[in-house]
């Protein structure tokens, strides 16, 4: 009998329906009852991980504490379970074939002929259980990129059917989200989507054990049974998913419909624990019921598509709750934001945030949001390429250096405040070639970034980047007053910038986003938004005044 248990989510139907937080939130359950619980996902694509796909194709590139960059799903997985993910929490298509090759280029399968079956599904499921095997976990979840159906996605049906087969009974099951679609012509919800999904799972055989069916209205006892009829499961294992205001209520919405309790009995586990959500409720109530309300500026490349920034628009969701304050963003295209319309475009907001991206579109549109924000004492957060944008734009505009400027945009310009790492230079692939993952950072006592982390003298922080701030520039920025205020003492390297005299302006390195969580929001979030609020207060007094 197999001592961690397995739980495998498909999609079916359609894509989009949230396969990754119906995963987190039936773990947060599992968790908030005492079980250690993880959550993977499998990607069809065949790129090796997401770090040089386009964030219009997939939105944000997810990085781990031990610098694996992943899907954005993960994102949600910390976010709800509070437990850090790491590189075997990924797993794609394409690393998948990259090891199998590189296993018969060893010659490890002894002159066999290498097929999809077994060597590609040997893998997948060896993959599959390296966090179940590692004795951390009573269950692993797996969630299955992709569609049902879908070509890409075969020979992980295929790795799932025989784990099946060889875990037994009662060790892993198979839990199906489907969309249960709503016909405004004929004035009901339709079950046929469905069914054809569940056959379809069936034809590569699997049987669902449970059904969390999509819906924009509530399905009936009636319909309930016709699902339960046509797709063979237990009337109770038809979990009704109904689009819901917040991602945070799914968890609780999954409770109601008894999502836990009929999966640990599928598992033949004990439920005989309610589910400690305590900090969940008290988080959510915080949420719904703001005291007050705040708009800031999300200055960035790829606003078209929010997931672009999921992390940050949920950090603010955190730190927003921490201060009992609603965050409203306004997404403000960098490429647009010219000299003569800067002011008219972020007039109004009570924070900017100039966001992470790479390559030079859009570029000068940063440095002026930063600039507005700067001199107009605007709450000001930028994070990677937005600290470096703040220090081009203080480079240029205080210092006087008016070609300053990141080799990455120049690799000419005759003042590169921000530089190559000097290990990079010779580097030309782009994947997985950066600084990623936890690097350390001392914070310098007394600064506003040391405060913000509660007087911490050191911090952990997860990075994803290639290019520096240029210490040959350090004294002359910091004697006109913008200062390092955080450091990576074994490399040398700037890690956080200030400027003196201004209610908030902080520039850092590292992505702060993908540490907040729930349970712990990031302090430098929960700072800014602080920040933002104090300044709103002050002008209103004054207004009154």
């Amino acid at each position: 009998m197999s001592e961690t248990k397995y739980i495998f989510v498909t999609g079916g139907v359609t894509s989009s329906l949230g396969k990754g937080i119906i995963a987190a939130s039936l773990a947060k359950l599992l968790q908030a009852r005492g079980y250690k619980t993880t959550i993977q996902k499998l990607d069809p694509y065949i790129n090796v991980d997401p770090g040089t796909l386009n964030p219009y194709e997939h939105g944000e590139c997810y990085v781990t504490e031990d610098g694996a960059e992943t899907d954005l799903d993960l994102g949600h997985y910390e976010r709800f379970l509070n437990v850090n993910t790491s590189q075997a929490n990924n797993v794609t298509t394409g690393r998948i074939y990259q090891s199998v090759i590189e296993k018969e280029r060893r010659g490890e399968f002894l002159g066999k002929t290498v097929q999809v079956v077994p060597h590609i599904t040997n893998e997948i499921k060896d993959r599959i259980q390296i966090l179940g095997k590692s004795g951390d976990y009573d269950i692993v979840i797996t969630e299955i990129g992709g569609t049902v159906g879908d070509i890409e996605s075969l020979p992980y049906i295929e790795s799932v059917r025989q784990l099946l087969w060889e875990l037994g009974d009662f060790n892993a099951i198979v839990i199906h989200l489907t969309l249960v679609p709503y016909l405004a012509a004929a004035g009901e919800l339709k079950t046929k989507p469905t069914q054809h999904s569940v056959k379809t799972l069936m034809e590569s055989g699997i049987k669902a054990d449970i059904l969390v069916c999509r819906t924009e209205h509530e399905i009936s006892e009636e319909k309930r049974e016709k699902l339960a009829l046509f797709c063979n499961v237990k009337k109770e294992a038809v979990i009704q998913s109904i689009d819901a205001s917040t991602i945070y209520d799914v968890p609780l919405l999954m409770q109601e419909q008894g999502l836990d309790t009929v999966t640990l009995k599928k598992l033949g586990l004990p439920d005989n624990t309610e589910p400690d959500l305590k900090r969940w409720k008290e988080f959510l109530d915080r949420h719904k019921n703001p005291k007050h309300e705040v708009t800031i500026g999300l200055i960035g490349k790829y606003v078209e598509l929010q997931d672009s920034y999921k992390s940050i628009l949920e950090a603010f969701i955190h730190a927003g709750a921490a201060n009992e304050v609603k965050v409203n963003v306004r997404f403000i295209h960098s490429e647009y934001l010219k000299p003569n319309n800067v002011g008219k475009k972020l007039k109004g907001l009570d924070g900017v945030l100039v966001a992470p991206g790479f390559g030079e579109r859009g570029i000068e549109g940063k440095i002026k949001a930063v600039q507005y924000a700067r001199e107009n004492k605007v709450p000001f957060l930028g994070i990677c390429l937005g600290m470096q944008m703040a220090v081009i734009e203080f480079a240029r505009n205080v210092l006087g250096l008016k070609d300053a400027n990141s080799i990455e945009m120049n690799p000419d310009t005759p003042n590169p405040v921000i530089n190559l790492m000097e290990e990079q230079k010779s580097v030309t692939e782009k994947g997985g070639t950066m600084r990623l993952g936890a690097w350390e950072c001392v914070l310098e006592k007394g600064s506003l970034v040391s405060t913000a982390y509660n007087g911490a003298d050191t911090i952990m922080e997860r990075h994803r980047h290639r290019f520096e701030f240029n210490n040959a520039y350090k004294e002359s920025l910091e004697q006109k007053g913008m200062l390092a205020t955080g450091y990576n003492t074994k490399a040398n390297l700037v890690e956080i910038v200030e400027v003196k005299d201004h209610p908030f302006f902080v520039g850092v390195q590292y992505h702060p986003e993908y540490k907040s969580t729930v349970a712990n929001p990031h302090p430098l979030f929960v700072g800014f938004v602080k920040a933002v609020l104090n300044r709103k207060l002050q002008e209103s007094s004054a207004t009154l005044a």
